[in-house]
């Protein structure tokens, strides 16, 4: 029998923290990631899942005997690591996925369960990688879709630009159980990394018309029943976008609009929802300029247009049935000398007049006239997102998208699909107290910042738009305290986060489930 130090050393030499013989860094075969919930009694060992008992068996018992003897008791969110127990995957991560069958958590609005899958799968995705194994096989964890999003979005990362780039790693579903969901929840994913790229991408490489051009092309496999319209600032100018044109004349990139039109209804005639996405590729405040730290981030101020593109090219790849129609007005809001001044009073599509008192709050100006055109379509609901107000970061922080809608029925919707994305929402006042504040302006019909300009700044923004809309159904995403993620997400990377953009997939999939009621 082994004295304990004995026992500790050799344990760790096949956790990984003692690389024993036999194994090198980047060696054939796959990892594998397998999940292990937390005892019901304080300080008892791990209970693996049915995948995890299986390769315990097949190794005889050994996974099992390692897991006594290598520490404390593995936690959420944490790994050991295991070499050498099987040729065909040479590394083992187990991770710690919590209480079993925690379900929703009421205080936390979500769902615990698939959260812990996310967060353990992300984790031990990336030990694999970092010992350069180019394949990992992933432990469904009792719900396949949550442990694919936590792999494919874990792994992702922005390199495009980098010479030296970490090894690709291809996530794939241990064993076949689950294999439906397993693709859902990559599809998913995908999406999300989708906005996260276009977000991540510097500016001069993701100008407006570069934007629509690669969407297009991302949409080009459904071209069956998507159609996808790149206008140009003529096309504008003749929608009479005053409020849209006059940001985008600050800059010498001439500015897009993409509308995109994806028919999965059933009906090509059914009334579709609508979705619309702020569009700034790069936002410098204008002749209101923004501090020069910090700046570089205002590439991703284009993240409403991105995560609103993304949801449709994911819904397209899951074929849901419903129709949609995704609107994003593209642009630069730079200073020049043909650039927006404060105190310059602009006419947006419906003939309302705005006095453009900061330059730099030029995002619900694009808005204004995309909502104003999205009333073409006989909208079953209208939801835009936007990078809108640093206000809406100071409420609610990273924690939640701030939602401002005039309907019940849409904010259930929006709700309870967050509750299983874990990308979370959270309900904000449209009072009348906002829609005074935005109204009382001295030469034009509006002025597009509060006159109370410190107070409640993300309310005010939503009551500015909702004087372009007259629909029964409409809800405005305030996306700009989720834009990045630094360490709040244990599932994603540092950097552009591409968020709500599950949680706008799944609501459109609600919708389609959901084709009648609209009450």
């Amino acid at each position: 029998m082994l004295v304990p130090w004995v026992r500790r050393v050799a344990a760790r030499r096949l956790a990984g923290h003692l690389p024993g013989r036999g194994y090198s860094r980047g060696a054939g075969g796959k990892g594998l990631v397998l999940g292990a919930y937390s005892s019901e009694q304080d300080g008892g060992a791990a209970q693996l899942t049915s995948a995890g008992d299986a390769f315990d068996r097949l190794v005889s018992g050994k996974l099992r005997e390692l897991l006594s003897v290598c520490g404390p008791p593995l936690k959420k969110g944490k790994t050991y690591l295991f070499h050498g127990l099987h040729q065909d995957f040479p590394s083992v991560a187990v991770v710690g996925l919590g209480k079993k069958n925690a379900g929703i958590n009421n205080q936390e609005n979500w769902n615990e369960d698939k959260e812990n899958i996310r967060a353990a799968v992300a984790v031990g995705c990336r030990q694999i990688q970092d010992l350069e194994i180019p394949c990992v096989e992933v432990d469904p964890c009792g719900d396949a879709q949550a442990a694919a999003e936590g792999a494919v979005l874990g792994l992702h990362e922005y390199n495009e630009l980098k010479q030296k780039k970490k090894t690709a790693v291809t996530p794939q579903l241990h064993g076949s159980a689950g294999s439906e969901a397993w693709q859902k929840g990559v599809i998913y994913a995908e999406g999300q990394n989708l906005a996260r790229y276009l977000m991540e991408a510097p500016a001069n490489y993701v100008t407006p018309i570069k934007f629509a051009e690669y969407i297009e092309q991302k949409l080009r496999s459904f071209s069956s029943n998507v159609k996808v319209h790149i206008r140009p600032e003529s096309w504008i100018a003749t929608q009479q976008m005053g409020a849209f044109l006059s940001v985008a004349k600050g800059s010498d990139e001439p500015p897009i609009f993409l509308e995109i039109h994806y028919l999965g209804g059933a009906n090509a005639n059914d009334s579709p929802l609508v979705f619309v996405g702020k569009g700034v590729t790069f936002d410098s405040g204008g002749i209101s300029l923004k501090p020069s730290s910090g700046m570089d981030a205002m590439r991703a101020d284009m993240g409403g247009a991105a995560t609103v593109c993304s949801a449709i090219v994911t819904a397209a790849a899951l074929n849901l049935p419903l129709n949609i129609i995704g609107l994003a007005p593209l642009c630069e809001n730079m200073p020049s000398g043909k650039a927006n001044k404060p105190g310059d009073v602009v006419r947006a599509k419906n003939g309302k007049t705005i006095q453009v008192d900061n330059t730099d709050a030029e995002g619900r100006l694009l808005l204004a006239d995309a909502l104003c055109y999205a009333h073409n379509f006989n909208a079953r609901a209208i939801v835009n997102a936007a990078t809108l107000t640093g206000a809406m970061d100071v409420a609610l922080g990273s924690a939640a998208t701030g939602v401002f809608t005039n309907s019940s029925w849409l904010w259930n919707h929006l709700y309870e699909a967050s509750i299983l994305t874990g990308d979370r929402v959270w309900r904000m006042p449209l009072f009348e107290h906002y829609t005074k504040q935005v109204t009382d302006c001295p030469l034009a019909d509006l002025s597009n910042i509060g006159k109370y300009s410190r107070a409640g700044g993300a309310c005010t923004a939503a009551a500015f738009l909702k004087e372009f809309v007259t629909v029964s159904h409409w809800a405005h995403l305030d996306i700009a305290g989720v834009m990045s993620n630094k360490d709040e997400v244990p599932y994603l990377r540092k950097g552009m986060a591409g968020r709500p953009t599950r949680t706008l997939v799944e609501f459109a999939a609600r919708l389609g489930q959901d084709s009648h009621n609209t009450k």
